[in-house]
């Protein structure tokens, strides 16, 4: 491994981006420990602990707590991206954006940057509400609007050093913030494990360790379609002919639907606090990590992954694609029995990737509940944290390889 990355450095195109990446992933560092305006930056913010305030705590870095000026982090533009995706499939006029090539594309993009600075706002303001109802901090009207301003140049910010990072760094920019963030928590949790029961200390390695081996194999998993292209001739020249294969993975949907369940699992405890008549029944039925809690994310996390999947992936559009190319599955017609083929095997891949999924999300809340672990060191290196850790590495490890191979080639053509 330290060979290859030696063998990276050498690089001079990839040495100029991994300094990039660095470099802004420094100054978002930086800013989550500058306050925003009229913040005590020794006081630190607390907004419940319910699931969502943790995942989002958790993905800023922590800035959230300190309600620094990149308290919001890069969730809003994850939420837009998200949110304009999946409209794309159920709105006419954006799904013809999306084929309109890189036209259509830029006004996607334009939709969702509009769609983040609305959603940082509404953030923005809802925060500063209830950290100040709280008693956290005291602001008046004009200091409000103040902080609220701060917070989303923050997050519009973070959203443009993403697009730098991705077109001139490593990897996806807005999954490298992500990555930063979560890696930015993991000394907490190491800390919460040091300090736990002999118990936390002897099993929890063998339990995280458990948890990166299934989810790298998962994230790696694929099964592979065999495609053949049928032979034609142009003139006298034969083309097609070749064998190929449409790798379909078990996990297409990546983390979203766990951010997803745990956004309306947020609802009830939210609910709780606006109406204290309800406190009971919450406390009774949705109570983090009770059978209840566990059944609902369980089913939700299964929907979302087969909605997200099924937007990702279109079976018909796929199946036209290879009747146009002249590509079919060996053994099948090209057309709709095509379609039908693909979508009943992404169907059962899905099936294992939502499972896969679940049981990713629940296990910090079972070693917390039946291990005796501690919440800090569940949540700092459990399941979720995990899971995206290794899919931004594996993929970053993956266009570092990349531009290896395009280097060597260029060499050997020079």
């Amino acid at each position: 491994m330290w060979n290859w990355f030696a063998e990276a450095l050498k690089t001079p195109e990839l040495r100029r981006r991994l300094a990039f990446t660095a470099l802004v992933l420094s100054i978002y560092r930086l800013g989550s420990w500058v306050p925003a305006p009229g913040v005590n930056s020794s006081a630190n913010t607390n907004g419940g602990s319910s699931a969502l305030f943790s995942l989002l705590n958790l993905l800023s870095g922590s800035s959230l707590q300190r309600l620094s000026i990149f308290a919001l982090g890069i969730v809003p533009y994850v939420t837009a991206s998200i949110t304009i995706q999946l409209m794309t499939a159920l709105v006419p006029r954006l799904e013809e954006l999306q084929k309109e090539g890189e036209a259509g594309q830029a006004r996607l993009n334009q939709l969702t940057r509009v769609m983040t600075v609305s959603l940082a706002a509404v953030q923005a303001a809802g925060y500063v509400f209830l950290f100040s109802k709280q008693g956290t901090i005291h602001v008046d009207g004009g200091r409000a609007v103040l902080i609220v301003v701060t917070l989303i140049t923050g997050t519009t910010l973070l959203m443009w050093l993403g697009e730098q990072i991705t077109k001139r760094g490593i990897g996806n920019g807005v999954s490298i913030l992500i990555f930063a963030s979560i890696l930015a928590a993991a000394p907490t949790g190491i800390r919460a494990w040091t300090a736990g029961s002999p118990i936390e200390k002897l099993f929890f390695p063998l339990a995280a360790l458990g948890v990166l081996t299934a989810v790298v194999f998962f994230q790696e998993g694929q099964r592979k379609i065999p495609i053949q292209y049928a032979r034609r001739f142009v003139g006298r020249r034969q083309v097609g002919g070749d064998s190929t294969y449409m790798p379909l993975r078990v996990n297409s949907a990546g983390v979203v639907p766990v951010i997803f369940a745990a956004a309306i699992l947020a609802v009830p405890p939210t609910l709780a606090g606006i109406v204290p008549s309800t406190t009971g029944f919450m406390n009774r039925y949705f109570q983090t990590g009770g059978y209840v809690y566990l059944s609902v994310e369980l089913v939700l996390i299964l929907a979302f992954t087969f909605f997200y999947t099924a937007v990702q992936f279109n079976p018909i559009d796929q199946a036209d694609s290879l009747r146009r190319s002249g590509g079919y599955v060996p053994g099948i017609r090209p057309g709709p029995p095509t379609a039908q083929y693909l979508d009943r095997v992404l169907s059962r891949l899905t099936v294992f990737g939502g499972l896969f999924l679940a049981a990713v999300a629940v296990a910090p809340c079972l070693f917390v509940h039946y291990a005796g672990f501690s919440a800090a060191t569940s949540r700092a290196l459990g399941g979720t944290s995990v899971l995206i850790v290794a899919g931004v590495a594996l993929d970053a490890m993956r266009q570092i390889e990349a531009q290896m191979i395009a280097r060597r080639y260029d060499g050997f053509l020079r």
